[in-house]
């Protein structure tokens, strides 16, 4: 398997940093999302923010999926949010997993955090673990290699 050049560590430790905060924002929202889709699906019932029934309240779904209330819908709000939280997400994704030359199967795995509830928060300790022993083992190889190396001089 491919290693990662020495020379792209410092982009490696900045796209896993925004990994991490992408993991956990993305994990955030897609249980904000299944939570409004047990609301919605469930209880018939989504989120509004202002409007006729006051501050924050819930509007009942008709049996063809439209909402009875006006004002801020907070449940679309949240779909949308997830949507584009994940493209950012798959995006960080895409980064780590390139600068590491992992296999495509793991950015497949990565790709999934997004969309199975909990998976994105394990994923993140994980890569953020393997990726900084890889970083540390590789960086100690190339210390031990360069202190290997004899000196030569031009004094003759």
């Amino acid at each position: 398997m491919p290693q990662p050049k020495l020379a792209s560590f410092p982009a490696i430790r900045g796209a896993l940093r925004f990994y991490q905060i992408c993991s956990v924002v993305t994990g955030t929202m897609l249980l904000l999302l299944v939570a409004e889709m047990v609301v919605k699906y469930a209880l018939h019932l989504e989120l509004f923010l202002g409007g006729s029934g006051g501050f924050l309240w819930f509007a009942e779904v008709t049996a063809l999926g439209d909402s009875t209330g006006d004002g801020f819908n907070v449940s679309m709000s949240i779909l949308i949010a997830h949507g584009w939280f994940y493209v950012v997400y798959l995006f960080s994704c895409f980064r780590v997993w390139s600068l590491m030359r992992w296999p495509f199967l793991r950015f497949i795995l990565l790709a999934l955090g997004g969309v199975i509830p909990f998976l994105s928060f394990f994923l993140e300790a994980f890569v953020a673990k393997r990726v900084r022993a890889t970083l540390a083992e590789r960086e100690a190889a190339a210390a031990a290699a360069s202190d290997a190396t004899p000196v030569t001089s031009d004094l003759s």
